[in-house]
């Protein structure tokens, strides 16, 4: 879906959203720090689109996520849903708007109760939420049951009765019970076999088509991400330093960070492989309880200039890719973006940048 073909107005806007969680110590647990987890997030989720967070472990993806949710209260920012603010919204004023957003999450063996049967498992946000079904919450839970693709005899069963895919089916059909508008998918396939990844995915594809659901998708399989998203954005340290349309970002990526993530993609073909240009990193990811200064990426950066990138933040600003592409197509948080683009900033052999060990959290 490219930018000319998207509604005015997102379904979601997310604006400098931060998460900072304190660092406590001592018999008085005063805050001698914090870890900043997500830092200064912008972007829009319009209806009936797959936006996907990627990045490696640690840069905040499930976060960001748990904060759309508002399962976490966000330290500032604003999460607009269809307009409304939601960021600083109460438990009362919240609970009528958790019916539009739900989040499937990571692990199936860990996100259901094993002391409750199917049937309770996924009536529960009917209860929660007191609502009326036509024919009644058994009816209505054995109708999700067939949803995805479980048989309605599986009603009075437990969690430990299931495979994992089929837990995880189990989890989409609580996540769908209410009919929510945004579901946020938190690694939905990372803790399945291989073998049975596809046949979710494309569970989740049906879905949206059949049901006109939004996903984000958070993520760190490329592959996943390529198949299934309409537009992707990448993280780092916090930060979100690329967002884009899928073709854009995996045809001709310009932040450094987003080039190394799509060229350590495996490749089948060995002669593609022998032709790819690896983008190798330096250095460890430095810790958030004190990032670096300026662009938090210059640590690792092939691209990196001294003087600018180490003390200059670069903001998120819309790079126009070519002619009769919409402006706003492609964002990108880097200050040599334009030349990375055109070839004229080559990458090169930089020694990491020192990091202070007394940051690293204990």
């Amino acid at each position: 879906m490219t930018s000319s073909q998207l509604p005015a107005d997102p379904l979601l806007r997310v604006r400098g959203l931060s998460m900072l969680f304190p660092i406590r110590r001592g018999l008085l647990q005063r805050q001698v720090g914090a870890v900043h987890a997500v830092e200064d997030v912008d972007f829009d989720v319009y209806g009936g689109q797959t936006l996907s967070l990627v990045g490696e472990s640690g840069c905040g993806k499930t976060t960001t996520g748990r904060l759309i949710t508002r399962l976490l209260t966000p330290t500032r920012g604003t999460i607009e849903l269809d307009g409304r603010d939601i960021s600083r919204l109460g438990t009362g004023a919240m609970r009528p708007l958790r019916r539009d957003i739900q989040m499937i999450f990571q692990d199936p063996y860990g996100s259901l109760n094993p002391r409750h049967t199917v049937g309770t498992i996924v009536g529960a946000p009917f209860r929660i939420q007191r609502v009326a079904t036509e024919h009644g919450t058994k009816r209505a839970v054995q109708e999700l049951l067939e949803l995805v693709g479980l048989s309605p005899e599986h009603y009075n069963r437990y969690p430990h009765e299931f495979s994992g895919g089929q837990r995880q089916r189990i989890g989409i059909a609580r996540a769908l019970a209410l009919k929510p508008r945004i579901v946020v998918a938190d690694e939905p396939v990372s803790a399945l076999d291989v073998s049975i990844q596809a046949q979710v995915i494309n569970l989740l594809e049906d879905l949206q088509d059949e049901l006109g659901l939004t996903y984000i998708v958070i993520a760190h399989d490329l592959s996943v991400v390529r198949h299934m998203s309409d537009r992707v954005a990448v993280m780092y340290l916090g930060n979100l330093v690329e967002i884009g349309s899928r073709d854009a970002l995996y045809g001709s990526p310009l932040h450094p960070y987003t080039v190394a993530l799509l060229s350590a993609v495996p490749l089948p073909d060995p002669r593609r492989r022998a032709q790819r240009d690896r983008v190798r990193l330096s250095g460890d990811v430095p810790s958030p309880v004190s990032p670096p200064s300026g662009c938090r990426f210059h640590t690792r950066c092939p691209w990196r200039q001294p003087t600018r990138c180490d003390t200059e933040r670069p903001v998120l600003r819309t790079i126009l890719r070519a002619p009769g592409i919409a402006p706003d197509d492609h964002q990108v948080a880097c200050h040599w973006a334009e030349q990375i683009q055109a070839g004229t900033l080559a990458p090169r052999d930089v020694p990491a940048v020192a990091v202070d060990p007394s940051a690293t959290p204990a």
